[in-house]
C-alpha cells in the first residue's frame, strides 16, 4: 500500500515553499556572469579564480551553458561530456597494433585509459611472433615528447598544411617542367600500401625514383640474398629447431637482422629431457649473445672473416687457404666439426658486413639443410641500399636533384659524411622533411612536416612475407600532423582519406579474413610463401673473403646499445637512464677497451671515494683522418685484443632536451657504411664521471646468489649436489636452512599465493622488464648525477656477474682452495677482477616479496606490512622515511625518494610537463620526497584480474594472472601465477628440482623463485 505523506527538509520548505522552489532550481544563489568569463579570452587567460569559482563555472546549468554558447566562443575544456559507451572511467581498454619504425618493429597490444595510451604490451595472439624489445616499450614515452614537431614549418616559420600542400605540389610540377629529379627518401617502409602510393607516383612521373636507406646499414646481408634467392629480403630464422648454433659476429640477442630471435632461442636453452642447445659465440665486441654463449671465442672482425672461411671448408668439405693463428683455428675448428655433425639441427649466423661472407652462410646453412634455416616468411624490415644513397647524394651535389622529400630518415646526423648531404641538399630546390621532430634535417629543410606517432596513425606492415599488420591510431593525434600516406595521396590526386585507402587496400592481403577481424586481432597469418633458392659463386665468394687482412692499428666496431639503438628516441628519458645490460652504464656511450690493450695505451677505470665509476678519455682518429675526442673509456672483459667497440644513437643535439643531450656522435664514423673500421686510440687529458649501476646494490657473494653447473652433471648426478641447500647450525648440528624457522608461519594455503619463477637460462637481460616496469609503476627518471649518487628509481634491476677465471666453476674451485686468512684475503681481491674473457651471467633482481621479510619487523609505523596473497605491500601515505627497511633488506631492492621527481623543475624529464604526465599510471601512486618504494609485483594487475573474473563468475584461467615484467618477458623467463593452483605452470615450476631462493640461509622465504643455471660446455 503506498504511502500519501509528504516529507520536508526544513521548516522554511513547509512554510514559504514559494522562496525555497525557486532556490532549488537555481543551482547557485547568485546569478553567474557567464557572458563576462566566456565571452572574454584575457580575462579567462588572466583570471586568478579560486578552485571554488572554477568550480561553479564548470557546472552551471545546460541552460546557460547552451545560452553562452550562442553568445560568445566556446573554449573546450573537457574531453567529452557525453561519455562514449566503450569508454569507462577506471577500465583499461586495449588496441592491437603493430610498430615498425625503420629499425624496431613488433606486434602489440596498448593500453589506454579514459583514451591516453599508457602502456605497450604484446600482442599473444596466434600469428603474433615480435614482441616488444626495451625500446618499444618505451616509445609509449616518445608519444608525449614536449619536443615533438607541432606543426609545419617553411622555411624556418610557422606555416599551415594548405601551405605545404601547395608548395610541394608546385614544386613537383616544376621538376618536371624542368625535367628536374622527385626523390623519395625514406627508411625500409615494409608497408605494402605505402610502396604502392609511391609506385603509383613513380608511374606517372618518369623523372621520380624512390630511394630507402637504413641509418644502420644491412645492405650486405641483403645483396647476398637477393643474389641468390632474388628478392631483397633476410632470412627468418628459428632458433627453437636448431641444436647446435655457431654465430661469427651476429648479436641476434641484440639488434642483429632487427633481433625478435631472443623467444626461439631461450627454447632451446632451458634443459628438456636431458637436452639443451650448444652456443658458440666468435665476436669482438662483448654482446648480449656472447653473454649468453657456452664458448665464446673473443676475435678481430678480420679473424672472424678467415674463421668463416674455415667453417665453410669443414662444411663443404673445400679448401681455401685461411690464415689463422693455431690457437684460433684449433678452436674454431672443434665448432665447426659440432656444427657439420649437427646437420639439420645446427645453424650458422653472421653479422659480418661483407656480401662474401653472407653469401658463404647462405651456403653453410643450405650444405646442413638447416631447419633453423628457411626461406618461407622472409624477413621485409630491411631494404635499405648503400649503392642507391651514394648515388642520391651525387645526384644532388650535381644539381640533378629538384624536389627531395624525406620520411623516417635523418641523414644530417645519422650520414657519416653528412657534410656532403648537406652540400647537396643546398643544391636541392625544396627539400621536405617528414618527421615526428624538428631534427638535425628538418632543421635544414626547406619545409619541416610533422607526422604523427604511430599510436596516432592507421598504416599495414608485412614483416615477414605470407603476414600482414595492421596499425591502428589509439588516440586523436597531439598535434597539427599528417601522415606521409596523406601527402603521398594528395601528390597522387586522390580524394578521400588514407584510411579508405587502406581498408580497400587492405582487401588483396586479407583473402579469406574480414577488415574488422583483422584489425581486432592485429595481425593476419596467410598462406606460407617460400623463397626458390638459387646459387652464387661460393667458392669465389670463399676466396675472396680469405684475401681479407688485418687492420693497420685497432679494429673499431661500431654497434647498436640495447637501450638507445639507432639514435631515433635519444629524447626519451627511460631510455636513457636504463643501465645498458653489458657495462651497466647510463647516459653515456663510450669506447670499450680489453684490460690488455688498456694497460699498453695508459687507459683505466676505478671505484672513487662516493662509490662512482671513472674512467679516463681517448681520441679515436680513423684512417682517414675522421677523428673524436674526449671519447669516454670503458675497460671491458671479453673485448678481444686490437679491438675497440663504440655505440651508434648518441651525441644528437636538435630537438632534445638539455638533459638529453649526452654522448658522441659515431655515426661520423661509420665510413662507407662498414661497422669495422681501422683506427687509432690517444689518452686525452681529463677523467669522465659515468653513472654505472654495477657497484650498487648489487649481493656480495656469488656462491648462492646465482647457482650454475653443466648439463653433464644436471643428467648424471642428483640435485642436492648441483642445487645445495645451504646449512645452518641447530643445536650445534648442521641441518637444511630451509627446515628450520625463526617465525611462525601462515597457512597460505587458502585463496591466492603469488610466486615469480625466473629461468637464469632463459634470461638474455634484454631489458624489456625494466622499462614495463617504469611505465606501468610510475617509477621516475633521477638524472646521470643521482644515479651516480646510488639514487636510481628502478624498481627492478638486473645484475650482471662476470667469472674471474674463465668460468665460474673455476671461480667456485678457486675459492674452496682457500688456506688460511692470508690466501683469503689475497685470493678474494684477485677474484674481484673479471677474467680477460669471463662467464657472463644475468639475474633479474626485484622485491623477493618475504613470507617472513625483514623490513615488516623493523618499520616503526606498520608502512610495510605482508598481504595474504604474498606481496610484500607499502602504505606510501604511513611511510615516513626512515630507511630501516632498506638497511634491513638483504636483497637492496627498496627505493627512497630523496626529492620530489614529480613537478619538480630540477628533474625536467617526463613528470615536469603536462604533456609527459599523461603517460602516468592512474591506478598507482605517484610518490613523494621522503616516501621508501619497492616492486609490488603489480598488485593493481593482480587485483583487476581477480575483479574481471569475479565478475564473470569465474575462475581465474593459469596465465591470466601477470606482472608488467612477466607480460614483457618474450623468452620465457619470466613467470607468474598461483601456486596455491597445483595445476598452474608457476606452482610446477617453485617444485621443479632446479628451483631455488636467493639467500636461502636467511629464512626469508621469498615468493621469486630463482632456477639454476645450466650450461652446455
Amino acid at each position: 500500500m503506498s504511502s500519501n505523506k509528504k516529507y520536508w527538509k526544513s521548516v522554511e520548505e513547509l512554510e514559504n515553499g514559494s522562496i525555497v522552489e525557486a532556490l532549488r532550481n537555481n543551482e547557485f544563489v547568485e546569478e553567474i556572469p557567464t557572458d563576462e568569463f566566456l565571452g572574454n579570452a584575457d580575462a579567462m587567460a588572466s583570471s586568478s579564480t579560486s578552485r571554488r569559482d572554477f568550480l561553479k563555472y564548470v557546472g552551471f546549468s545546460t541552460a546557460a551553458a547552451t545560452l553562452a554558447a550562442c553568445e560568445g566562443p566556446v573554449n573546450k575544456s573537457i574531453p567529452y561530456v557525453l561519455q562514449p559507451e566503450q569508454i569507462i572511467p577506471g577500465v583499461a581498454d586495449y588496441y592491437a597494433t603493430s610498430v615498425f619504425d625503420g629499425f624496431d618493429f613488433a606486434n602489440l597490444l596498448v593500453k589506454t585509459r579514459e583514451g591516453r595510451p599508457i602502456k605497450i604490451d604484446n600482442n599473444t595472439i596466434s600469428g603474433a611472433k615480435f614482441a616488444a624489445n626495451a625500446r618499444i616499450h618505451a616509445s609509449i614515452l616518445s608519444l608525449y615528447d614536449n619536443m615533438r614537431l607541432k606543426e609545419p614549418k617553411v622555411e624556418g616559420k610557422d606555416s599551415a598544411w594548405s601551405v605545404v600542400d601547395s608548395k610541394i605540389k608546385s614544386s613537383i610540377a616544376e621538376a618536371k617542367a624542368k625535367g628536374g629529379q622527385v626523390v623519395f627518401l625514406t627508411n625500409t617502409l615494409a608497408s605494402p600500401s605505402t610502396e604502392k602510393l609511391i609506385a603509383d607516383f613513380i608511374g606517372s612521373n618518369p623523372n621520380a625514383k624512390h630511394v630507402i636507406y637504413d641509418a644502420v646499414s644491412s645492405s650486405e646481408a641483403l645483396d647476398a640474398f637477393e643474389a641468390v634467392y632474388g628478392e631483397r629480403a633476410l632470412v627468418d630464422y628459428d632458433f627453437s629447431k636448431a641444436s647446435l648454433i655457431v654465430s661469427v659476429g651476429a648479436d641476434f640477442l641484440g639488434d642483429w637482422q632487427g633481433g625478435g630471435y631472443d623467444a626461439g632461442y631461450a627454447q632451446g636453452r632451458i634443459p628438456k629431457n636431458g637436452k639443451m642447445s650448444r652456443h658458440f659465440q666468435l665476436e669482438a665486441n662483448m654482446t648480449l649473445s656472447g653473454a649468453a654463449a657456452d664458448k665464446r671465442l673473443p676475435m678481430s672482425v678480420a679473424n672472424q672473416k678467415q674463421a668463416l672461411v674455415l667453417i665453410y671448408n669443414i662444411i663443404t668439405g673445400s679448401s681455401v687457404a685461411v690464415n689463422l693463428s693455431p690457437e684460433i683455428k684449433a678452436e674454431v675448428t672443434k665448432a665447426a666439426q659440432q656444427l657439420k655433425a649437427a646437420g639439420s639441427k645446427g645453424l650458422l649466423v653472421s653479422g659480418i658486413q661483407d656480401k662474401n661472407a653472407q653469401l658463404l652462410v647462405l651456403a653453410i646453412n643450405q650444405v646442413l639443410a638447416s631447419e633453423a634455416f628457411s626461406t618461407v616468411g622472409a624477413r621485409q624490415i630491411r631494404k635499405g641500399s648503400d649503392a642507391q644513397v651514394a648515388q642520391l647524394i651525387n645526384d644532388m651535389k650535381a644539381g640533378s636533384v629538384h624536389t627531395l622529400i624525406m620520411s623516417g630518415v635523418n641523414p644530417v646526423y645519422t650520414l657519416a659524411d653528412s657534410a656532403s648531404f648537406v652540400e647537396g641538399l643546398k643544391k636541392v630546390k625544396t627539400s621536405v622533411a617528414l618527421s615526428i621532430k624538428e631534427d638535425e634535417t628538418a632543421a635544414i629543410a626547406t619545409i619541416a612536416a610533422p607526422v604523427p606517432h604511430y599510436l596516432e596513425a592507421w598504416g599495414d606492415l608485412v614483416l615477414t612475407k605470407g603476414t600482414y599488420s595492421l596499425t591502428q591510431p589509439t588516440i586523436r593525434p597531439l598535434f597539427k600532423t599528417k601522415q606521409f600516406q596523406d601527402v603521398l595521396m594528395s601528390i597522387n590526386g586522390l580524394s578521400g582519406t588514407y584510411y579508405d585507402y587502406l581498408k580497400a587496400y587492405s582487401a588483396s592481403f586479407i583473402a579469406g579474413s574480414t577488415w574488422n577481424k583483422v584489425l581486432h586481432d592485429g595481425i593476419f597469418v596467410g598462406a606460407p610463401v617460400a623463397l626458390s633458392g638459387g646459387t652464387a659463386d661460393y667458392a669465389g665468394a670463399a676466396a675472396e673473403l680469405a684475401k681479407s687482412k688485418a687492420a693497420n692499428g685497432l679494429e673499431l666496431v661500431l654497434y647498436t646499445k640495447t637501450g638507445m639503438g639507432d639514435g631515433q628516441q635519444a629524447n626519451n628519458p627511460w631510455l636513457q637512464e636504463f643501465p645498458d645490460p653489458i657495462t651497466r652504464v647510463s647516459w653515456d656511450n663510450y669506447v670499450t677497451v680489453s684490460n690488455a690493450d688498456a694497460k699498453t695505451l695508459g687507459l683505466s677505470n676505478e671505484i672513487v671515494a662516493n662509490g662512482g665509476l671513472n674512467g679516463s678519455y681517448a681520441t679515436i682518429t680513423t684512417a682517414d683522418g675522421a677523428k673524436l675526442e674526449n671519447v669516454p673509456v670503458i675497460v671491458q672483459p671479453g673485448q678481444a685484443v686490437g679491438t675497440v667497440g663504440l655505440a651508434l644513437g648518441y651525441g644528437r643535439k636538435a630537438a632534445l632536451k638539455e638533459e638529453m643531450q649526452v654522448g658522441l656522435n659515431a655515426y661520423a664514423l661509420y665510413k662507407g657504411f662498414n661497422d669495422v673500421q681501422s683506427v687509432e686510440l690517444v689518452k686525452a687529458a681529463g677523467e669522465h664521471e659515468f653513472a654505472c649501476v654495477q657497484g650498487q646494490k648489487t649481493l656480495m657473494g656469488r656462491g648462492d646468489i646465482i647457482k650454475e653447473t653443466s648439463l653433464e652433471i644436471f643428467n648424471t648426478k642428483d640435485s642436492k649436489i648441483w642445487n645445495k641447500t645451504p646449512k645452518v647450525s641447530l643445536d650445534h648440528k648442521e641441518v637444511e636452512a630451509t627446515s628450520v624457522d625463526l617465525w611462525e608461519s601462515f597457512d597460505r594455503s587458502v585463496g591466492h599465493h603469488f610466486n615469480l619463477s625466473i629461468d637464469l637460462n632463459a634470461c638474455t637481460g634484454c631489458g624489456a622488464c625494466v622499462i614495463a616496469c617504469h611505465a606501468e609503476n610510475n617509477v621516475p627518471v633521477v638524472g646521470k648525477s643521482e644515479v651516480r649518487r646510488s639514487r636510481d628509481m628502478h624498481w627492478l634491476r638486473i645484475d650482471r656477474y662476470y667469472s674471474s677465471e674463465e668460468t665460474f666453476v673455476g671461480d667456485n674451485e678457486r675459492k674452496e682452495g682457500i688456506a688460511g686468512l692470508s690466501s683469503s684475503l689475497s685470493t678474494f681481491n684477485e677474484m674481484e677482477k673479471a677474467s680477460d674473457n669471463p662467464q657472463v651471467a644475468f639475474q633479474p633482481v626485484m622485491c623477493q616479496h618475504c613470507n617472513h621479510a625483514p623490513c615488516e619487523t623493523v618499520c616503526p609505523v606498520a608502512a610495510t606490512s605482508h598481504g595474504r596473497q604474498g606481496q610484500n605491500h607499502m602504505a606510501y601515505n604511513r611511510c615516513v622515511g626512515t630507511r630501516y627497511c632498506a638497511n634491513n633488506c638483504p636483497y637492496k631492492v627498496r627505493r627512497f625518494n630523496w626529492f620530489l621527481y614529480n613537478k619538480n623543475s630540477e628533474f625536467d624529464y617526463h613528470m615536469n610537463d603536462d604533456l609527459g604526465r599523461m603517460v602516468l599510471n592512474p591506478d598507482v601512486n605517484v610518490r613523494s620526497r621522503g616516501v621508501m618504494e619497492k616492486c609490488s609485483m603489480c598488485i593493481q594487475m593482480t587485483q583487476a584480474t581477480i575483479l574481471n573474473a569475479k565478475k564473470e563468475g569465474r575462475e581465474v584461467v593459469d596465465g591470466e594472472f601477470q606482472t608488467a615484467c612477466s607480460a614483457a618477458c618474450s623468452s620465457g623467463a619470466m613467470i607468474f601465477g598461483d601456486v596455491n593452483d597445483k595445476a598452474s605452470k608457476v606452482a610446477k615450476l617453485a617444485a621443479d628440482e632446479r628451483s631455488y631462493h636467493l639467500l636461502e640461509h636467511v629464512g626469508t622465504k621469498p615468493n621469486v623463485v630463482y632456477h639454476v643455471k645450466v650450461r652446455n660446455t
